[in-house]
């Protein structure tokens, strides 16, 4: 295969991927695994997109993010739980509508079962709080009441979510939580890309 090289990066040789072969590949995934190394890095600086971002809050959203994530680790989490608090709101700036899935789809890889369902449903959850006011049902959580996470989710909506809005809480800075960020996404285990990788790496 000619060295298709762009940016001093080798390149694939292919135009359609039933083209491929396993020198393409094995040049995709070199560059994958070192792409994936950065992952930890984009993460934290989407979510710095959210200081001073403040909807009406009494909070910018990056210091509910801080808080909550502050809580949950005072409280004696572990670190993919507090990484998990940290990240949950991170979907607000492209999910606007969703956003709980959408901070659970990057965290999925990383974290047990649990932890991703209490981010992916925690939007349903908190509006317990605050559903009534805006004409809605605060009690559609109700429609989850047969998951085994049921609990764990309200408990964390509870205790550390919707409890996060106080201009007077001392959170830990985002630099506290960088090496979690880090230790948490450095260990994929639900992904369907993990063994492949390992297998190479």
């Amino acid at each position: 295969m000619d060295d298709q090289a762009l940016g001093g990066q080798e390149r694939a040789g292919f135009t359609a991927m039933a083209e491929g072969s396993a020198e393409d590949w094995a040049i995709i995934a070199g560059q994958f695994r070192h792409f994936a190394h950065g992952l930890p890095d984009r993460v934290l600086t989407h979510l710095k997109l959210l200081d001073g971002d403040f909807g009406g809050f009494p909070v910018d959203r990056l210091e509910h993010s801080l808080q909550t994530a502050t809580r949950a680790h005072r409280d004696g989490r572990g670190e993919d739980y507090v990484v998990m608090a940290l990240l949950h709101d991170i979907g607000d700036t492209l999910g606007s509508y969703n956003h709980p899935e959408v901070a659970a789809a990057i965290l999925k890889p990383f974290v047990s079962e649990e932890i991703h369902w209490i981010c992916q449903n925690h939007g349903a959850f908190q509006g317990y709080y605050y559903f009534h006011f805006l004409g809605m049902d605060r009690d559609i959580r109700e429609r989850f009441r047969d998951s085994p996470h049921f609990e764990a989710c309200r408990e964390f909506c509870e205790k550390y979510d919707q409890a996060a809005f106080d201009p007077d809480y001392a959170s830990e800075p985002l630099s506290f939580f960088e090496p979690m960020v880090r230790r948490v996404f450095a260990r994929p285990v639900n992904s369907m890309y993990a063994k492949a990788l390992e297998a190479e790496g």
